[in-house]
């Protein structure tokens, strides 16, 4: 006989494909980072899965293709689009060809994200109309795109935020924009949940993607946060499964904070002096 923890692991695998077999999830920004770990885990989960990225051609469609290769090996679909979401014809293409090609969608994730790291006070007009045009403006055209097809399914919404929606961080305006989709996620919980879709956010600490390593230009020290303080892209993506499985039913209008505590504390030991 098998140990029951063993059997109850299966019996968890099993009911988890069930909730997610012949689903479709659609990740914005999905062939790097975040959105690719959030797409794999999707397929992991049983569902098939739509990889968009920002242009066609070129390196980002490269690593969609990857994506997609990976997704396809787990046996389950994948379908890469381009599309720059700050471009409302872009944005109805991208939904048009999902639904063309897979007939449903269950899961948005709002991943897509685009902004200098410069201080607000500095951004060229340029600049600011493209913060918002992609980070707040190309997300709700996501939204009001994908709830046809999500109250047909009775779909699920997650946003991926990040600590600066909350927090300081020097030349970081994206933050604003994060906090300002956070407010909007709340809000479309109360007017898509009459649709029956669930609309939630999983706020991000410190994820070593490649934004890193800019972000390391800007704020001083950040490379000496312990390890156990910074999160992984499948840590990230395993919350996000969870707000998209019926375990979150109860779940409306949040944002799950995902950082191991790192935000819990105004005030901490020097990173160094950790051994």
């Amino acid at each position: 006989m098998q140990p029951t923890s063993y059997a109850t692991g299966n019996r968890d695998r099993d009911m988890e494909e069930d909730a997610f077999k012949g689903k479709v999830a659609l990740i914005t920004g999905s062939s790097r980072g975040i959105g690719r770990a959030i797409a794999l885990r999707f397929a992991r989960a049983g569902a098939d899965v739509v990889v968009n990225h920002s242009k066609a051609g070129g390196h980002s469609a490269d690593k969609a293709a990857q994506v997609c290769s990976e997704v396809e090996s787990l046996g389950r679909g994948a379908l890469a689009v381009p599309a720059d979401i700050s471009l409302k014809s872009e944005v109805k293409e991208m939904f048009s060809k999902a639904a063309e090609h897979f007939g449903r969608l269950d899961y948005l994730v709002l991943n897509a994200a685009r902004a200098p790291f410069k201080p607000a006070e500095k951004l060229l007009e340029r600049e600011i109309r493209q913060l918002v045009d992609t980070n707040l403006i190309g997300n709700i055209f996501c939204v009001q795109q994908a709830v046809p097809l999500l109250e047909a399914t009775s779909g699920k919404i997650v946003f991926i935020s990040s600590l600066g929606s909350r927090f300081y961080l020097p030349s970081y305006p994206l933050g604003s924009m994060k906090a300002a989709m956070e407010a909007l996620i709340r809000d479309c919980s109360e007017s898509l949940g009459p649709k029956g879709i669930s609309v939630n956010a999983v706020c991000s600490g410190i994820v070593k993607t490649d934004s890193f390593r800019v972000l390391r230009m800007y704020m001083k020290d950040i490379e000496h946060i312990p390890d156990d303080l910074c999160v992984s892209p499948e840590e990230v993506a395993d919350v996000v499964l969870f707000l998209c499985s019926p375990a979150a039913r109860a779940v409306c209008g949040e944002t799950i904070v995902v950082d191991k505590g790192l935000s819990n504390r105004l005030y901490r030991p020097a990173w160094t002096a950790k051994p």
